[in-house]
């Protein structure tokens, strides 16, 4: 065996190792492989250095930039609205349906693009239903990858395969021959996860309290009444041509109005004067009983009741919060009435703490003092301008800055735009980061964010792994292995030369590109299929299939992709996709000998 071979081969199992017992961070045990393959001259420099400036690697970079764009753009919302409707707030089932849709996306979208569009959107849903996140964002980035096996289109190891076989002077299969594999192998996947989840995926890491949790507390400390009702205001309501203050509503019934919509237009914490008129949509909240007596009493049509603000679209992006009255602030020696909150701000003030005292109702005209503790809500945005403007200490955090309504369909135009040029036939590093320009000059992303958006771990995970492919290919330890293998195989029986096959193309798949591993494996079993009998194409196939089959290690770029989001181990990779992985190798091979072979 030539000495280049068995190094390459020591650095492989070395790095297998320091994976599996995670001696280091997966992306330092990466730098150390790009670094090592330098050094033992292995790779000339510039080979080492190559999966820096990768197709893989840029397009990742510019993914995580466009994945940023969309959800500070408000796109999500407009994809987890309907999911959610359906899901409900069942984690087993929202996993499931997230799942299905990603596989079936990634039947005719490249898988990279698949996991950009659904990881915001599993981050907002996981959210919204205060779910772990690490126990469904897993299960939907597998079912990416499996769902490229639905077409020859839907991962870039199909698409070569053609090509591969043309060379040989084989017929090319159609665009859903592959579907009969992929389908009971994606369905199988999302039944894996759904009945056996809990044993198999990490449990979620305790953390920082959230915004929910927060506003769960804050609700829970003041007894706040967060039931929310909608009403139509009709021609025969008693509340036509009323202020609100000529309501009473807050006075006699403790309720609060939280906004008026008329048509697209929705102004939020109204004015003590604002009339209201024919038409319009009111949103109150309060104790359910209040509710129903105001609505009673003034002839109002319900139009929707939420038992949680945070449910009713219209007030996703708005919170409880507490704000102390620091000694220096403009409001001191003020009332509610003169600083008209309502008017200049958009809040509704909701409680006053002084010392032990509690003050609910109306309290418009109490002078405030240094100390005192206001409970207001309204948008995040307003009370954020509301501390800044009248200089009062927020002691209730808000989350993060979100730009919604940012531009969307620039958003999700500059993706699309992305996905056609690749369709198209274009470098999909260069039309992904073509797309990302577009994000970023559009002003969805600003330039002081840019960096922030990309997750450089992922980054060198991906740059540090690439170059072992070149040299397995480069020094023959690719083909050694596969000839190692397969060889000794010739006189077995059919059906463990296809398991072999596929067990193979899933060992090399780890470390090599899937298009490489393809690339290295189809010619060879061509011609063992050739010599001894076998449909040479049947096992072009299985070897292609089976080079989407990464699931034990974070090394394939969806998982990598994932990797930090979901705040993932090595082994947790393992012992999620171990299983998975050999029911992969035994189903695709079944399939391939019962309709291939």
């Amino acid at each position: 065996m030539d000495f280049e071979i068995v190094l390459t081969l020591i650095v492989l199992f070395t790095t297998i190792i320091l994976f599996i017992t995670e001696t280091f961070r997966v992306d330092i045990i990466a730098i150390i492989v790009m670094l090592t393959l330098g050094w033992t001259g292995l790779l000339t420099p510039a080979e080492a250095f190559s999966g820096l400036s990768s197709n893989a690697v840029i397009a990742i970079i510019a993914i995580m930039i466009i994945g940023y764009g969309m959800e500070q753009s408000g796109v999500m919302q407009k994809i987890t609205r309907p999911l959610l409707k359906i899901a409900g707030e069942n984690e087993k089932k929202l996993t499931a349906i997230l799942s299905l849709s990603a596989g079936l996306v990634s039947a005719l979208m490249q898988n990279i693009g698949v996991i950009a569009l659904f990881l915001p959107v599993v981050r907002k849903m996981t959210a919204k239903l205060n779910l772990s996140l690490r126990k469904v964002l897993m299960p939907v980035g597998f079912a990416v990858i499996l769902g490229g096996n639905l077409t020859m289109v839907g991962a870039g190891n199909l698409i070569i395969l053609n090509d591969l076989l043309l060379q040989q002077d084989a017929e090319a299969f159609n665009l859903f021959a592959v579907f009969p594999i992929g389908l009971p192998i994606l369905l199988f996947g999302i039944a894996y996860f759904y009945f056996f989840s809990k044993k198999l995926l990490p449990a979620e890491i305790k953390k920082e309290e959230g915004f929910l949790e927060k506003q769960q507390r804050l609700i829970s400390n003041w007894e706040l009444a967060t039931t929310v009702h909608s009403y139509l205001i009709t021609d025969d309501s008693l509340l036509l041509n009323k202020t609100l203050e000529e309501s009473k509503l807050w006075s006699s019934y403790n309720l609060y109005l939280l906004a008026i919509k008329e048509g697209e237009d929705i102004a939020y914490a109204p004015w003590r004067f604002t009339r209201f008129a024919s038409g319009q949509e009111v949103i109150i909240m309060g104790e359910e009983d209040n509710l129903n007596s105001f609505a009673e009493d003034h002839n109002l049509s319900s139009k929707g009741k939420y038992n949680d603000y945070l449910d009713h679209r219209e007030l996703e992006n708005t919170a409880f919060a507490e704000l102390m009255i620091a000694p220096h602030s403009d409001m001191v020696g003020k009332s509610i009435r003169e600083i008209a909150l309502r008017k200049n701000y958009f809040i509704n003030p909701v409680h006053l703490i002084r010392g032990e005292r509690e003050i609910t109702g109306d309290f418009s005209d109490f002078i405030l003092r240094p100390g005192d503790i206001l409970v207001v809500y309204g948008l995040n945005e307003n009370i954020r301008r509301l501390k800044t403007e009248t200089d009062l200490v927020l002691l209730t955090s808000l989350p993060e800055k979100t730009a919604t309504n940012n531009k969307p369909f620039a958003a999700i135009g500059s993706f699309l735009l992305s996905i056609l040029l690749i369709i198209l036939g274009f470098n999909i590093g260069l039309a992904f980061f073509t797309g990302a320009v577009l994000i970023i000059l559009s002003g969805i992303v600003k330039l002081k964010d840019l960096y922030q958006a990309v997750d450089w771990k992922t980054v060198f995970l991906l740059s540090g792994l690439i170059p072992l492919g070149i040299a397995m290919e480069k020094t023959g330890a690719a083909s050694y292995l596969a000839n190692l293998l397969i060889m000794p195989l010739q006189e077995a029986p059919v059906f463990l030369i296809l398991l072999t096959v596929s067990l193979l193309a899933s060992i090399f798949t780890l470390f090599m590109s899937n298009v490489a591993a393809t690339v290295v494996l189809v010619p060879l079993v061509m011609i063992i299929g050739n010599q001894i009998g076998i449909s040479a194409r049947g096992l072009a196939l299985l070897a292609a299939v089976s080079a989407s089959n990464s699931f034990i290690l974070p090394t394939h770029q969806v998982n990598a992709y994932f990797m930090s989001a979901g705040d993932y181990k090595s082994s947790d990779y393992l012992k999620a996709g171990a299983l998975l992985s050999s029911a992969y190798i035994f189903i695709s091979s079944l399939i391939v000998y019962l309709f291939y072979i």
